[in-house]
């Protein structure tokens, strides 16, 4: 039976769940139709789906994957996922991650972007939401705890996830300088204690450890983890490849509308953007804001916010208000006729989206193989392993503040929402006694919204 043709309900004779391309596709679809809550949640459903509930991955090439998706531009979680893809199932496995990833959320976007153009905001879908917050914020916890169990293994750990966590609730330093100096930090203490970067540092580690590394890659055979080398040919391929999808649409815009036209100057300006995305959504947005809004005029400032609330509210990561940014603005040019609007919005959704998230199959497909082949270097793995922790301090200073959104959507001056406390305690009651799934403590989680909101 080959690898292709497992089932995810079939078993191997270590207990592990067998993968085949047919189950991981299913997954990321799923994936892409909850993955709410941001890069922290989206990354704790994956790390709780695919590391501890199936193990097709091991913990340590999870944490290795992810730190490198972090000095990445671009949006962290879809690179992850898209880089897991890739471990599994080589080319067809990262395409299939990353496009499922965010196409739910795009057709999603389109749809609800082109009901707000014709029928103004849309609020069907606030009692979902009210029970979606806390779940989020639920996981993100929930990630910060597991992970932190697991990587905050010495003081000298604790102590960067620490300086993160302040350095961004406190002193709001930026989120590319705190990984930058958590990778230098990392670097320097290892030319003093490499020891603290290997494996087996800790007392509490190494049955732990035992178990990730039988993980399903670790027990497929090794010719069909072929792909994990590196090879600056097939380096040299991918990047061709990019520059060549990036180039003819391009092109082909240029050459049927001309330079000045929406389309090709949203192509332009979002391949830009989607070079800046350094330290997730946030950090581009304000960008997007002045170039869409004062530069091209493609939507007012009111619009902006309300592309912002349905971004916040769909699956799929943030940076996908680009979806909405791109309807708005061909909706309002109609560059195909006052009677195809609607089409004119999808087209522009299309090409925008295509320039946002073309620059992150390239990057990943291009660094995975190298990465891959530097685990055990200390050199690399030193700084990766303080940028994990670091993480850590990110997705609880991110836990906080979703907490006191949720919690105390009125302010701290004012009383505790009393739902979103019943349900957010549900939530982790669910995933950290019971040791439920991410997607059935979400999906029981709108439920109870929905039905409190309908009460």
């Amino acid at each position: 039976m080959t690898i292709d043709t497992i089932s995810s309900e079939t078993f191997d004779r270590d207990g592990f769940p067998d993968l085949g391309f047919k189950a991981a596709f299913y997954f990321w679809l799923k994936l892409g139709f909850i993955s709410f809550g941001g890069p922290a949640g989206q990354i704790a459903i994956m790390h709780q789906e695919l590391v501890e509930k199936r193990r097709w991955i091991s913990e340590e090439r999870f944490l290795h994957a992810l730190n490198f998706c972090m000095m990445l531009p671009g949006p962290e979680a879809q690179q992850l996922a898209t880089y897991l893809g890739w471990l599994m199932h080589k080319t067809k496995g990262g395409l299939a991650a990353g496009l499922l990833f965010i196409l739910p959320s795009f057709f999603i976007l389109v749809g609800l972007s082109a009901a707000y153009m014709v029928w103004g905001q849309m609020n069907w879908i606030q009692g979902v939401l009210f029970g979606l917050k806390p779940c989020i914020t639920a996981v993100v916890i929930t990630s910060a705890y597991r992970i932190g169990l697991k990587t905050l293994n010495h003081w000298f750990f604790a102590t960067i996830a620490v300086l993160a966590f302040v350095g961004l609730a406190i002193f709001t330093l930026p989120f590319p300088f705190i990984i930058a100096l958590a990778a230098i930090i990392g670097l320097l203490m290892s030319k003093f204690q490499p020891a603290l970067f290997g494996k087996g540092n800790s007392e509490h580690q190494s049955t732990k450890e035992k178990d990730d590394r039988k993980s399903f890659l670790d027990l497929r055979a090794q010719s069909e983890n072929e792909h994990f080398k590196f090879s600056k040919t097939k380096c040299v391929k991918v990047l061709l490849y990019g520059l060549l999808f990036w180039c003819i649409p391009l092109v082909l815009l240029y050459v049927a509308f001309g330079w000045d036209h929406p389309l090709s100057q949203m192509a332009w300006f979002f391949t830009k953007a989607s070079l800046l995305t350094f330290g997730g959504a946030y950090s581009v947005l304000p960008y997007v804001y002045q170039g869409a809004i004062e530069g091209y005029g493609w939507l007012t400032p009111a619009q902006m916010m309300d592309g912002m609330a349905l971004g916040e509210t769909t699956p799929g990561p943030l940076i996908m208000v680009v979806t909405f940014v791109g309807f708005v603005g061909g909706y309002a040019k109609a560059f195909l006729g006052e009677g195809a609007q609607i089409l004119s919005g999808a087209i522009a959704a299309l090409v925008v989206t295509w320039y946002t998230f073309l620059p992150s199959f390239v990057f990943v497909f291009m660094g995975a193989p190298w990465v891959e082949s530097t685990r055990g270097q200390l050199k690399l793995t030193a700084p990766l392993k303080a940028i994990t922790a670091a993480v850590v301090g990110v997705i609880v200073n991110l836990g906080l503040f979703f907490a006191l959104q949720v919690l105390w959507p009125n302010g701290l001056q004012k009383m505790p929402d009393i739902s979103s406390c019943i349900i957010l305690g549900f939530a982790l009651i669910g995933l950290l006694y019971f040791k439920r799934n991410a997607m059935e403590v979400i999906g029981l989680c709108a439920t109870l919204g929905l039905i409190i909101q309908l009460i």
